[in-house]
């Protein structure tokens, strides 16, 4: 490290931090994930969410793993700041990831959950009794419609 400040110190370069560049970051990285669209070819491309939500004493959360075409891997944990049961929590799970997919643009969407009463009532072969599920399930249907 002394040789390289020694004989660098000719050339009079100055550190300096670099500053915060978060949006660049954020706008390099949905630049590298889109590919250009050429004209006249509207390719639909399928994009697969699991998630799981879980609940318990000390508070709930979900895990998300969006997958895309090209080996595209996005990876995303939440901690709700409220209660939830475990289904409330895997309804969160699911809506966070339509979100997410909506936002990075897909338009054919796969959802995989290890929760049988959720995924039955998207599929309706299950009818959502609780009020506060209900209300979960309207929220899946509306966001279902961008894909």
């Amino acid at each position: 490290m002394m040789k390289w400040s020694v004989e660098l110190s000719e050339f009079s370069i100055k550190y300096e931090p670099k500053e915060a560049i978060k949006a660049q970051a954020l706008a390099d990285f949905l630049i590298e994930l889109t590919s250009p669209v050429e004209e006249g070819s509207v390719e639909e491309t399928q994009w697969i969410v699991s998630m799981d939500g879980a609940s318990n004493l000390e508070g709930s959360g979900a895990g998300i793993v969006l997958e895309g075409p090209g080996g595209i891997l996005l990876e995303k944990s939440l901690r709700f700041e409220f209660r939830a049961s475990n289904n409330q929590a895997e309804y969160e799970a699911l809506l966070a990831g339509m979100v997410l997919a909506k936002e990075i643009g897909a338009t054919s969407l796969s959802a995989r959950s290890d929760s049988q009463l959720i995924t039955g009532q998207v599929a309706r072969t299950f009818q959502a009794k609780d009020p506060q599920l209900a209300k979960y399930l309207e929220k899946v249907k509306l966001l279902s419609e961008n894909f």
